[in-house]
Parts: structure tokens; sequence; C-alpha cells
């Protein structure tokens, strides 16, 4: 089979691999949409520490059974799968306590095994959810952020008519905006640089929009009860901090580069009651993300822009580095 493998940090290359053979409880997917995050570039960077080399990366997607090994719970050749890329050990006192997104010996497909960016890929069929027809393969690729996204909500606990503010409308911004309205925040407001995004933002349900913190603060009293930082970018996160009301709560979800710090006064936290919480992953949330998607509560046709070829992956990382579009995708079967 034909897959994009990172061979060293910063080396990508188009390369021919054995094709996966399912062992017990596994199948193999032939993956129809495969999205790019994130993650993946600090895959490529050498800037995400699990990741081992050389690695096929692609942990967001959803595709065709192509085969099935022993106990296969039902699935057959043919039916159309999305992906919870997770792996847990089940075994560490994290997974005991049913934070496996914790796990000591956490791994995901694609992101410390071989993923989705080939034309085959083996998974547990435990993590393997079938898909409404009328579902799109972009769409169902988009399951997985869509599942980070509730599994980051889950942590935030906004109570129903919270005021949110949502900083930075990329993909999981966005994702965050249309998830949170379903979650009873009463207003979100998104901050973003690009004015595209910003509309694209308020087209999708965001109260207010702004460039910068102090345009979206001019006309508030107070700061914000709860905030999302979506991007990963420190900056990003210090907006996030700076536009906290008093006992309001901050959710660090972006994954920045290890070595990334976050400044905060000590006697802010106390005096404020300030609370900064994380968000890593997924925990049990990919079938939620699941119904969400088929509920129409996520406007994926707009979310997904580009779609290339993969023999096209280099062009596609570098779409998503200039921020030319939104969602970009790869489709392996072409």
């Amino acid at each position: 089979m034909q897959a994009a493998v990172v061979t060293t940090p910063g080396s990508i290359s188009i390369e021919t691999l054995p094709d996966p053979v399912p062992g017990p409880g596994e199948i193999v997917v032939a993956p129809r949409a495969v999205g790019i995050c994130g993650t993946d570039l600090h895959i490529i960077d050498g800037d995400f520490p699990p990741a081992p080399y050389p690695l096929v990366p692609g942990h967001e997607f959803a595709g065709e059974v192509v085969a099935v090994g022993r106990d296969a719970g039902g699935l057959s050749v043919g039916d159309r799968v999305a992906v919870d890329p997770s792996l847990f050990c089940g075994r560490c006192v994290y997974c005991q306590r049913q934070r496996g997104n914790l796990c000591e010996n956490w791994g995901a497909t694609g992101d410390t095994v071989d993923g989705a960016f080939a034309e085959f890929v083996a998974v547990p069929v435990g993590n393997a959810y079938s898909i409404p027809g009328s579902m799109s393969w972009g769409a169902a690729a988009l399951i997985e952020p869509l599942s980070c996204v509730v599994h980051g909500l889950r942590r935030l606990a906004m109570p129903a008519g919270s005021d949110l503010l949502v900083v930075g409308a990329g993909t999981i911004g966005l994702l965050l905006v249309q998830a949170a309205r379903r979650s009873g925040a009463a207003a979100v407001s998104v901050i973003d640089p690009d004015a595209s995004r910003r509309d694209l933002a308020a087209a999708m349900g965001a109260d207010a929009v702004a460039g910068t913190l102090d345009e979206l603060m001019g006309n508030r009293r107070n700061g914000f009860e709860y905030a999302i930082e979506a991007t990963g970018v420190p900056a990003a996160a210090r907006t996030a901090l700076n536009s906290l009301c008093r006992g309001g709560t901050m959710l660090v979800f972006g994954v920045a580069p290890p070595d990334a710090q976050l400044p905060i006064s000590q006697f802010q936290v106390y005096n404020d009651e300030i609370t900064v919480l994380g968000s890593m992953a997924v925990l049990n949330t990919f079938e939620p993300a699941m119904r969400l998607m088929a509920s129409g509560a996520i406007d994926a046709a707009r979310m997904l822009t580009h779609t290339l070829r993969l023999d096209q992956f280099a062009d596609a990382v570098q779409l998503v580095r200039d921020r030319q579009g939104l969602k970009v995708q790869v489709d392996p079967s072409v």
C-alpha cells in the first residue's frame, strides 16, 4: 500500500508499505477522509514527544471496512465507520480511575502507531463506530475532533445560561462554538485575527466576534465567566486568561509546544478564585460526538474546504501551515 510517512522530524515521503493484516479483535479500514490537525504538525516538526519515527500519521478519519479479524464484533466488510484513535492500556492507575486519556502507556492511531494517511490502516474493532449512510466521509472524519470538543466541554462543565469566550476560530474553535450552543451557553464570543474566520464564527452561532480582546471588551462591563484557548498558541492562552471575570474559568484546549509557558499571577488565582483546566484528547466521548454530528448540529460542509490526494500530502500540510481555508482533508482512495 501507499502511505505518507514522517521518516524523521521535518521529513515526509510517500512510501510503499506492506498491507496491514487484521489480528484478533481488529479490522482493516480503507480511509476515505483523513483530516490534518495541529497535532499532525507537531508530529511532523518533532514537537510531539509520544510520537516514534518513522510514523504514518493520521488520527482523524473515517472509511470502509475491507478486512476483519477474529472476534470482529459484528462489523463486516463494506461497513462504513469512523474511528476513535485512542489506545489505552486498561491496566495503569489512570485507566483504573476511568481516566484513560491520561494513561501511563497512552497511545493513539496516527500518533504513536501507524495511522490513516495510507490506503489501509488496522484498528481495534472496539474503536470503530458505524456511521449513517447519509453522513459524508468528510463529516465522519470530523467526529474525532468533535469528540475532543465534547470532552473539553464536559471538563468545563458550564451551567446553562453561561457566558463563553472562544479564542481562535479554526476548526476546533468553530466546533466549540457550535457544540457550546447545544450545551446551553447563553452567549458565545470569538476572537480571531482572521476576518474570514470571524465571519464563519458569526455564521455558525457566535454572538460577538472581534480581532482582539480590547476590541471585544469595549462593549462589556465585566470579563467572561468561561474562556477556552483553542489554538495552542501561548499568546492566545494569555488572551483567554486575561479575559476572565472574577470567579472565571479557563480551559486550555489547544496543543502547545512542550516548552510553552503560561505566566499567571498566583495572587490573581487566589484573590479572584480563578480556575484553570486542561483538556487532553478524548475520553468516552466518541459516540456522543457521532450523535451530535448526525443530528445536524455541526455545519460540516462549510468547514471542509480542501480535499487532496495522498500523493499531495505535503501540499495539504502546507495549506494548514499557511492557514488556507479551514479543515484540510486527504482522501487516500483517490
